[in-house]
């Protein structure tokens, strides 16, 4: 008979294992909180709906007060004048600052984090605004050279052109910070650590061309075009980690579209422009009341600028810093 004892390396005598039931390995315990909180805190996807819900709510205490104060409001038709304007998205952009740092309090970051940090923030924001404006000037052109755009006679001149010109710019900064902090902030950093970035960047740029069919004279392809856009804006957001250089050029866009030459932006038509001009032909050429962003033309510019900005910042070594941070 074999004996029952075995010797291990040690010299010592052990028995050998017996058989029965083994220790069952750790289990992940899964109940109410698994489904709310992850390895990071609040899942991904609750803090994006709970960011909207505050935005919303905040969003609905304003407007309430507005009517309790029965506060006067232009008609949304006419010209939109650039007092008005500049009021609505001081306002708006508080609102979404606000909902952003109140996240961060909960989250226990940084509000910078979420889209605004990065390196060199004052060069990419310019840099932007230059580029914005050289895009939508190329596409004016090429409508103008199309015969889809003509320009009529008279301008602004002297101080009413200065003090338009600020005014919509100053507006116009602030759409950009309002915007941009809204879809491409704290949205977009948290569908990242959630659903992947270009996954993120996808549903907010939908969203972002969604949101633009509520403004009047607005096309199908204005709402692509806006969409294609949001993109793009991604691109940067990528390749810089910050905000900074969307927000310049969304500002530029905007203010070389409703000031500078005259155009509808996305079917809003600005009270005191620079230039005059009405669009001529097809609506899917021209853009018809939508503007320069309504035209076919956009399709072929938005892209060209993707390859651009891809080839650039990767030829400079830049490795998408964004997705390290997030």
């Amino acid at each position: 008979m074999a004996d029952d004892l075995s010797v291990n390396p040690s010299g010592e005598a052990s028995l050998p294992e017996q058989p029965g039931p083994r220790p069952e390995p750790h289990t992940v315990q899964r109940g109410p909180r698994w489904v709310f909180f992850g390895e990071d805190g609040l899942r991904a996807g609750w803090s994006a709906l709970l960011f909207v819900a505050i935005f919303v709510a905040l969003a609905v205490l304003f407007g309430a007060g507005v009517k309790l104060l029965h506060v006067h409001t232009p008609d949304r038709k006419a010209p939109l004048p650039p007092q008005w304007a500049f009021v609505g998205e001081l306002i708006q952009a508080f609102l979404v600052l606000l909902a952003t740092w109140i996240m961060a309090r909960i989250e226990g970051r940084r509000l910078i984090v979420y889209g605004y940090a990065g390196r060199a923030r004052l060069s990419r924001f310019l840099w932007g605004a230059l580029w914005g404006i050289i895009a939508l000037s190329a596409l004016v052109a090429v409508l103008w050279k199309m015969h889809l755009l003509a320009f009529d006679m008279g301008h602004l001149q002297g101080i009413a052109a200065w003090k338009y010109g600020l005014a919509w710019l100053a507006m116009f900064f602030l759409t950009g910070i309002a915007e941009e902090s809204l879809l491409r902030g704290y949205l977009q950093y948290t569908l990242t650590r959630g659903i992947g970035f270009w996954w993120g960047a996808l549903l907010m740029s939908i969203l972002f061309g969604v949101l633009h069919g509520h403004n009047q004279g607005e096309s199908p392809v204005g709402l692509f075009s806006a969409g294609a856009v949001g993109l793009v804006f991604c691109i940067s957001l990528w390749y810089t980690g910050s905000l900074w250089w969307a927000i310049g050029f969304h500002m530029a866009w905007d203010w070389a579209q409703s000031f500078f030459y005259g155009t509808s932006d996305s079917g809003m038509v600005a009270q005191g422009h620079f230039l005059n001009e009405h669009p001529v032909g097809p609506l899917l050429w021209s853009g018809g009341p939508t503007g320069p962003e309504g035209s076919l033309y956009i399709v072929p510019l938005l892209l060209i600028m993707a390859l651009a900005m891809w080839l650039w910042w990767r030829r400079r070594g830049v490795t998408a810093p964004y997705s390290q941070d997030a």
